[in-house]
């Protein structure tokens, strides 16, 4: 058993995650930006006494020293996995509402870590394929990214419009983290867990249709009609399951192979087309829906193809074994039938 203090707790990562942990004997606390989500996280845990799921409150991660409080612990914590950080495209100001926050949310939890909680010994942070990804190179067939690539991606670039300030978000706030553990030298160990398109079920207690994580927002539109007229282009073309994501970053904090790691977590491709064509075949009642013939086409692959990827440390030390893409659709359908679609 691991006391660990899991950040974000209401994020569609950090849920999964608090899932995995709590079923795996670890003793948990984790922050949240109000007391009613507390509430909802522990009403739908009402097995898990106070000394397995506890709390913090942290109501703004950018501030530096928003999880002062938060990192000391009565046993002590033993490790971190830090999956809060802003994620979405409604930015006015990408330095403020982008950049600021992802850095200093990572820099200040590290920092607060070494300063009052020397007994945490691994902090696994949640990176993305963003920081990964060569954004310039398009789909650059003959490429195969893994956990040696770097987003080349300047802080003027980032200022230039919300896509390019969260890919610089997530690429500036992991090269910060890696540079603090190199500079400061802590007690922890640090892993990161970069994955591409996240989608799967939502925990219902949550979730709205609204409030989707902007992956499955392409599935929910797509059953809902919304994307009859023409399907939109599948943009990053690697996907992982979140239940994948979250057991990578609970492994990556159970493994002692895993100190001082990235790991490039993905299942492999995926095309908008094939989304809507398993939704048809899976759910013939909502066929009527979904784009055909030409509507189809900008969802499919591009004709001379896409990047390679390779998976394999995480495979290796994490030991992944990646859900298939039919049955992350199917699941995630039915789970936002659950809330609405």
């Amino acid at each position: 058993m691991t006391r660990v203090l899991l950040t974000g707790g209401s994020g569609f990562i950090a849920a999964h995650c608090l899932d995995i942990l709590l079923k795996r004997g670890h003793s948990v606390v984790t922050t949240v930006r109000t007391a009613e989500k507390a509430q909802k996280i522990k009403e739908a845990h009402p097995s898990y006494s106070k000394d397995k799921l506890d709390f913090a409150i942290v109501e703004d991660i950018a501030k530096p020293d928003a999880f002062d409080n938060a990192v000391i612990s009565e046993p002590p914590f033993e490790a971190v996995i830090h999956t809060a950080s802003p994620f979405h495209f409604n930015v006015t100001d990408p330095k403020k509402d982008l950049l600021d926050p992802a850095i200093i949310g990572t820099t200040g939890i590290l920092k607060a870590i070494k300063k009052s909680a020397p007994t945490v010994q691994r902090v696994v942070i949640t990176s993305s394929f963003a920081a990964i990804l060569n954004p310039y190179k398009g789909n650059w067939p003959g490429k195969t990214y893994s956990e040696a690539d770097w987003n080349p991606i300047t802080e003027e670039q980032a200022l230039e419009n919300p896509a390019n300030g969260y890919r610089a978000s997530k690429t500036f706030a992991e090269r910060a983290a890696w540079k603090f553990v190199e500079e400061e030298k802590p007690n922890f160990s640090l892993a990161t867990c970069n994955p591409p398109l996240v989608f799967g079920p939502v925990v219902h207690y949550l979730n709205s249709l609204d409030s989707l994580n902007t992956s499955n927002q392409r599935i929910r539109d797509l059953m809902i009609g919304k994307s009859k007229s023409g399907i939109p282009p599948t943009g990053t073309y690697a996907w992982i399951d979140v239940r994948d994501v979250a057991l990578a970053h609970v492994r990556a904090m159970e493994v002692p192979e895993a100190a001082n790691k990235r790991f490039f977590i993905t299942a492999g491709f995926f095309s908008n087309k094939e989304i809507s064509d398993i939704i048809g075949e899976k759910f013939p009642e909502m066929k009527a829906g979904l784009p055909t013939g030409d509507a189809l086409k900008p969802g499919d692959y591009p004709e001379d193809g896409v990047f390679k990827i390779d998976n394999k440390r995480s495979v290796d030390i994490l030991g992944l074994k990646y859900r298939g893409f039919e049955d992350c659709v199917v699941d995630t359908v039915k789970s936002l039938q659950g809330v609405g679609a």
